[in-house]
């Protein structure tokens, strides 16, 4: 069969559906559909196979889509079609495949996201198994149209994940650490980026004060079947888990918890740091400076310079520490307004020059840092004379 099916693809392939299980075939899939998307210049397609209360994914080459076409038609179903540029092919497998060309019943679409030529990572019309369980996809595969948002900020976070995910180890299993992982829409969407989509073998660890968010998010992963993702109860600086860990995720810590977690993912050792910081209150009795007083003497500049203040030296005192330090903008939490996320990814060891830029900036603020103290208390940082 694959002799044959593989000319089709030659056409510009719209979508594709496999159904009508042969009899005596069992599988937990009833129906499996195919749709192109771009992976770097090439075309490559998404097998989706439909289940009762879930799907699953995987990802071809269009050489290995023919094969798993072929397979599907010569062992599981009876029927298939598919919807290119210039045809429809109806493929029937009863005994010989037969194959009807008709003239095309669709139009041919960009392989694009919304948003106009955005290519998102997880497509509107993707059908992906957490987002149906999570509520962001009903199970047709379309984004329910109160949460485009949320699936919005999903892809979002996945676009920097993959800008930096080239940094972690190759030849092992990868440990992650989400603390305060909340109903973990983002937490789920890691794990089925590195694993469905990536092929990597990951230990994600999510970690909420929580008990009934801890128990949803278990129930949830089992239901999915995602081993490698667990939850559990417990704060930022209590965590007491052991052995190497790659990557470290907080968000919407809240004031000082965030930089709980920047020395928790720094002691480590932690390759990657991504977090997005929540009310920033530490900092805002402390700062003081005559040539600033008239933003510091209007409560609500002095609270936004705080907030300022407090994510830029969390970034310097990053870099001190040898992290490769980005502060971007963020699609915004539903419960806050902010929407700063400080990517670290490390690079080497202490570097003083990046040290003595912080100590410059944090004494013209006359501030004494929560984060440097923790910094100087696990041996990071140096500890500075009275």
């Amino acid at each position: 069969m694959l002799e044959r099916i593989a000319p089709l693809l030659e056409e510009p392939l719209i979508f594709g559906v496999f159904s009508q299980l042969k009899k005596g075939v069992a599988r937990e899939y009833h129906k499996v559909q195919v749709k192109p998307f771009e992976k770097g210049e090439t075309v490559w397609y998404q097998f989706t196979y439909v289940c009762p209360k879930k799907v699953l994914h995987q990802n071809f080459s269009q050489q290995d889509a023919a094969a798993e076409m072929a397979r599907l038609l010569e062992e599981e179903f009876h029927q298939g079609v598919l919807y290119t540029a210039q045809h429809d092919f109806h493929l029937l497998a009863f005994g010989r495949l037969k194959i009807k060309t008709q003239a095309p019943t669709r139009q041919p679409q960009a392989i694009k996201g919304h948003d106009g030529d955005k290519n998102y990572i997880l497509q509107p019309d993707g059908n992906y198994d957490f987002l149906v369980q999570l509520g962001v996809m009903n199970e047709q595969g379309r984004v329910v149209k109160a949460k485009y948002d949320k699936f919005r900020q999903i892809n979002k976070y996945l676009e920097l994940v993959a800008q930096c995910v080239d940094q972690l180890p190759q030849d092992r299993t990868l440990r992650i650490i989400d603390f305060g992982c909340g109903k973990s829409y983002l937490t789920f969407a890691l794990y089925y980026y590195l694993v469905k989509m990536l092929g990597r073998k990951v230990e994600i660890i999510g970690l909420d004060l929580k008990e009934d968010v801890v128990t949803f998010c278990r129930q949830v992963a089992q239901e999915l079947d995602y081993q490698g993702l667990t939850f559990s109860i417990g704060d930022i600086r209590g965590y007491q888990g052991s052995g190497q860990v790659d990557m470290v995720v907080t968000l919407h810590a809240c004031d000082t918890a965030t930089d709980d977690a920047i020395v928790q993912a720094m002691g480590w050792g932690a390759k990657i740091i991504l977090t997005v910081p929540c009310c920033q209150h530490e900092l805002f009795s402390q700062i003081s400076n005559p040539q600033m007083e008239p933003i510091t003497r209007h409560g609500i500049l002095k609270e936004r310079l705080s907030a300022m203040i407090t994510d830029t030296i969390r970034g310097q005192r990053m870099e001190a520490c040898g992290y490769q330090v980005s502060i971007m903008e963020f699609i915004s939490m539903e419960h806050t307004p902010k929407n700063i996320l400080i990517k670290g990814v490390r690079q080497g060891g202490f570097h003083p020059k990046s040290y003595e830029a912080y100590r410059q900036f944090a004494a013209f603020w006359q501030i004494h840092p929560y984060l440097e103290r923790r910094l100087q208390e696990i041996g990071l940082l140096p500890v500075q004379p009275e």
